[in-house]
């Protein structure tokens, strides 16, 4: 678990909680002896909800309504598995048989959940502050991106479920050029191997915004 560690960026005193943290209900249900990390997914559920809310409000940038916006956009299934993905945390999740033979491994729903169920294993060990930082260092990207722009569609968590149906994941390949007081932004979304869609912006998230959008009118997608 040392380099899921490094990763995460915090090292557990009790590393029980992260194989809790790790440990799917399909392999409870085919072994009595474990216990799944429902209940931690619940607490690290929270816990991610109150520091997003708590950075957005801090921020003083944004109404109620728009903040609600942004948070439902970043804790989203989806953005989850994101993150999820940048950890590789599908490789260490204890998964049953079952599961493990169908993909399990790399479906968003279980890498979601499992995530959350860090956060979680991490607040129980460590406390508030490691927990917070975790959520920061990993979510402030994303938030900054979609305070920028509250009310527009995020088409990158769209094409991810889209794509993640077919069992693929999207990539992203982003240049710049330009000053750096005007630069701007062409970014190249690639799903199995083949370009989807180009996009171009004055940040890297907003050109991924636009080749992700590019990719879903592309797909066949409505309203994109």
């Amino acid at each position: 678990m040392a380099e899921l560690e490094a990763k995460l960026g915090y090292s557990f005193g009790n590393p029980a909680l992260l194989d809790l943290a790790l440990t799917h209900r399909s392999l409870e249900a085919e072994d009595a002896a474990e216990m799944s990390n429902e209940r931690l997914e619940f607490l690290g559920d929270a816990v991610l909800g109150l520091v997003i809310a708590d950075e957005l409000y801090s921020s003083g940038a944004l109404d109620e309504g728009s903040m609600a916006k942004v948070r439902a956009a970043v804790v989203s299934e989806a953005a989850l598995a994101g993150v999820a993905r940048e950890l590789d945390l599908g490789v260490h999740l204890r998964l049953g048989k079952g599961e493990q033979d169908s993909g399990g491994s790399d479906k968003a729903s279980i890498l979601a959940d499992s995530l959350e169920a860090v956060i979680g294993a991490i607040y129980l060990d460590g406390g508030f502050d490691p927990a917070r930082r975790f959520v920061v260092e990993f979510w402030e990207e994303l938030v900054v991106d979609r305070a920028a722009a509250p009310g527009e569609q995020d088409y990158k968590t769209r094409l991810q479920e889209v794509v993640a149906k077919r069992g693929d994941v999207p990539e992203y390949a982003v240049d710049g050029f330009g000053p750096d007081h005007v630069r701007e932004f062409t970014a190249e979304v690639i799903v199995a191997e083949s370009t989807l869609g180009v996009g171009t912006g004055s940040s890297k998230k907003r050109a991924e915004q636009e080749a992700a959008r590019k990719a879903l009118v592309a797909l066949g997608e409505a309203d994109a």
